[in-house]
Parts: structure tokens; sequence; C-alpha cells
């Protein structure tokens, strides 16, 4: 099945972008679903200073 296509002059009520922004969101927001890099996951937070000899 093909897609029925507009008349030409006639504009369809949602563009591309305008779908894509209702699916992803305004541009340049960070997603907050976002996973943290292994690295930061794997570093420990409090590192014990050590003991002096």
């Amino acid at each position: 099945m093909t897609k029925p296509r507009e008349q030409n002059g006639v504009e369809p009520p949602l563009s591309e972008d305008d779908i894509q922004r209702d699916q992803l969101g305004p541009r340049g927001v960070p997603d907050p679903a976002r996973m943290t890099p292994q690295r930061d996951k794997k570093t420990p937070k409090h590192i014990e200073p050590g003991h002096t000899a």
C-alpha cells in the first residue's frame, strides 16, 4: 500500500519535524533516561587515601 499524496499547495497537518519533536522531545534538552557511562559506574566514589609506612 502506498500513502496517498497530498495535493499541490496543501501542507500536511504535521511535518516530519513536528512528529519527531513529539516523540523525542525538543532539541538540546538532555534525555533523563540516558545511561551512565561504564567508567563512572566502575570508579569508586569514596577512595581511601591509604596508609603511610
